[in-house]
């Protein structure tokens, strides 16, 4: 199967209604061609799961911006003004989620986990609605994995197979959502053949990657 697609094949798999995850942290390490062509393609009514929602105009915050988005599942908004003016205005659902906690819901979702304990939140409005379980004395949230139907990452080099190296903090969010869509796309700096990658420097195997955007398509 060839995995390389172009950046218009590639989103054409995503739809109104879509939960979608996207990598990144303050823009870096996101896929920013892959966002502008969402943006173009005014997909809407989109769950999406990411870090933060960037800023008005680097990353995922473009969509935010073009009002795509119907709810946002992040750790922080504050360097987007148009997240706060849409949840203020109840226009969109923002879940506020602390960092460590969304990380480990996201990797969860990825190794088919049906949850974990943390005492993150405990005593603060983190834990509303959540169930609370105590263990040798100590209460801990019950917090629930999350998956996505298609998760857009950003990779340094990959090979035609989808085996992704990063570079430096690009990582992030990238490697952990990579398991927990349905449907994983990369944005590659460059694209290698199969074989090119010493197998040690791998982080993300292509067994988890479906179509690949870069090398000018």
């Amino acid at each position: 199967m060839n995995k390389i697609v172009s950046i218009e094949e590639a989103i054409s798999h995503i739809k109104d209604g879509m939960t979608i995850m996207i990598g990144g942290f303050l823009g870096c390490g996101s896929p920013h061609r892959l966002i502008d062509a969402l943006v173009e393609k005014g997909v809407k009514d989109l769950t999406l799961i990411c870090n933060d929602s960037g800023f008005p105009e680097i990353g995922s915050g473009k969509l935010v911006v073009n009002r795509q988005i119907k709810k946002l599942i992040a750790s922080h908004i504050g360097t987007n003004r148009e997240t706060g003016n849409q949840m203020n205005a109840g226009e969109m659902e923002v879940v506020l989620v602390p960092q460590g906690t969304l990380a480990e819901q996201v990797r969860a979702g990825g190794s088919g986990l049906g949850g974990f304990l943390t005492p993150t939140g405990v005593g603060t409005v983190v834990e509303e609605g959540k169930e609370k379980i105590e263990i040798d004395g100590k209460t801990y949230l019950l917090e629930l994995p999350l998956r996505a139907d298609v998760a857009l990452i950003a990779g340094h080099t990959v090979d035609k197979f989808g085996n992704i190296v990063y570079h430096g903090a690009t990582r992030n969010f990238n490697n952990l959502m990579a398991t927990a869509a349905d449907l994983v796309i990369v944005e590659a700096e460059e694209i290698v053949e199969v074989g090119a990658i010493d197998p040690n420097h791998v982080v993300t195997p292509g067994i988890f990657v479906d179509y690949i955007v870069g090398g000018g398509k």
